[in-house]
């Protein structure tokens, strides 16, 4: 059986973002922490960290954030950038203002361009990150793409092949699976995740993607009720489905 981890209290809250360790022993005095409903007043206090602890541990009357090892699924909009230092909007704005503070640090498992929108997986897990992105795990990736120009019917079977080349590459794509919706929209299911890969496959056809819009990876869907820039957190169960 695994040793359940243990810590300061200061150190672990500290690491998630909420202040410092002098701030957070001020905090403690004034009562605005508490244990299982009792006032804790000795930050340097060493506590197990459970699952359980975000129900039991309460920062002023406020439940205590996930603990380290947690999975975001964010609605990514239009016009938002996967980066912790550009300019303009970025994927972590969604998020709580403290989490930007949090160690180990959130990241986003693979990218999204600026003008893609849709599901979106982001984690302080760095072992699953890279479990998730590995070209050996194969995690397919379904995409619903609006084109400027109708397809040509030729597209499935130039995808599929597995002998595709991309423009300045010397290596062809892995076989991927594509959907007609209508003439001019389709669905693309990709298990690689070469720079603007997907644009890039329709181009090399003749065609331009104007819209693009991820919507599965692996088993897990985007769920329908999740408004563009909305997030949540998945459970032990939603980040099995990553890997079916």
């Amino acid at each position: 059986m695994a040793k359940t981890p243990t810590s300061r209290v200061d150190k672990l809250l500290s690491s998630m973002g909420y202040g410092s360790r002098k701030e957070m022993a001020r905090l403690a005095m004034a009562g605005g922490i508490t244990l299982d409903d009792a006032p804790l007043s000795d930050v340097s206090a060493r506590i197990p960290v459970t699952p359980d602890l975000p129900t039991r541990m309460k920062i002023d009357g406020a439940a205590l954030d996930p603990i380290a090892g947690m999975v975001i699924l964010l609605n990514k909009p239009l016009g938002m950038t996967c980066s912790h230092k550009e300019a303009g909007p970025l994927v972590y704005d969604s998020l709580p203002a403290r989490w930007r503070r949090r160690e180990p640090a959130i990241s986003t498992i693979g990218r999204l361009d600026k003008q893609t929108s849709g599901l979106l997986l982001m984690t302080d897990d760095g072992e699953l990150l890279h479990r998730v992105i590995s070209p050996k795990r194969h995690v397919q990736k379904t995409y619903r793409a609006k084109l400027a120009r109708p397809l040509s019917g030729k597209e499935g079977v130039i995808f599929a092949s597995g002998h595709m080349m991309l423009d300045g590459e010397d290596k062809p794509l892995a076989p991927a699976a594509l959907q007609v919706i209508t003439e001019t929209e389709a669905l693309l299911t990709v298990t690689e995740g070469r720079y603007h890969q997907v644009r890039r496959m329709f181009a090399a056809t003749g065609n331009h993607v104007k819209d693009l819009h991820r919507e599965r990876m692996g088993g897990l869907t985007l769920p329908a009720d999740l408004a563009p820039g909305q997030w949540k957190l998945l459970n032990a169960d939603e980040i099995a489905l990553i890997f079916q």
